[in-house]
């Protein structure tokens, strides 16, 4: 069983999201494997559009194209700012597309967790035990997210970045490279913690902090 996709996104984050297509139908077997339609872009570069088109998949236009699409077509969110994530998906979602979930095969979802639609989680990303996710989440390579935490919608955990236990990370948060957010920790809506960054009391919403204690 093949379930038809089109990537949100032409830049990096959208090609990797292809990747990590291609590793779960590697796996897939007789299971279901998912069909990549194309990719959309409003701004794509023309460096972007060079690199899709060496994966062997068609550019299908601006976002709009998507209303062309039936409603059985899945979209994967490749666009790694969660701010426009969130626009994105506002935008798009009145085209009626479910949001595909794409965890690579080498990314790990412990049990007695949930997430909404949309997870993306990159290889080695790895979820413990009762954590909530929220829609259109990223997890990048090789972070961690520690128990009983709570994400909201779009927020992203870029590599090597770890969330400890008992932490709520409210939507539209980033949390950046090698960051460190201690246990227990809220991080308020649309803030950025910096990458290096170590975590050590609350952060309000909208705000960027860095460095260690991250300020």
């Amino acid at each position: 069983m093949a379930i038809d996709v089109v990537i949100v996104g032409t830049g990096g984050m959208g090609r990797e999201i292809f990747g990590v297509i291609r590793a779960i139908n590697d796996r897939a077997a007789e299971g279901v494997r998912w069909r990549v339609l194309g990719f959309v872009d409003d701004y794509p570069t023309e460096s972007s559009l060079k690199l899709v088109q060496r994966l062997d998949v068609p550019f299908l236009g601006s976002s709009r194209s998507l209303a062309d699409q039936p409603v059985t077509t899945h979209v994967a969110l490749g666009v790694g700012d969660p701010r426009r994530r969130r626009e994105i998906d506002l935008r798009i979602r009145s085209y009626g597309h479910a949001a595909a979930t794409i965890v690579h095969p080498a990314a790990e979802i412990g049990p007695d967790c949930v997430f909404g639609e949309g997870l993306v989680a990159l290889g080695g990303a790895r979820v413990t035990t009762n954590v909530t996710l929220g829609r259109h989440v990223h997890l990048n390579q090789n972070c961690t997210v520690g128990h009983d935490c709570v994400l909201g919608d779009h927020v992203s955990v870029n590599p090597l970045a770890a969330v400890s236990g008992y932490c709520r990370l409210e939507a539209g948060v980033m949390v950046g490279t090698t960051a460190a957010v201690l246990q227990g920790i809220t991080v308020g809506r649309d803030a950025t913690v910096g990458a290096g960054a170590c975590v050590v009391r609350d952060v309000p919403e909208a705000v960027v902090v860095k460095g260690v204690p991250a300020r």
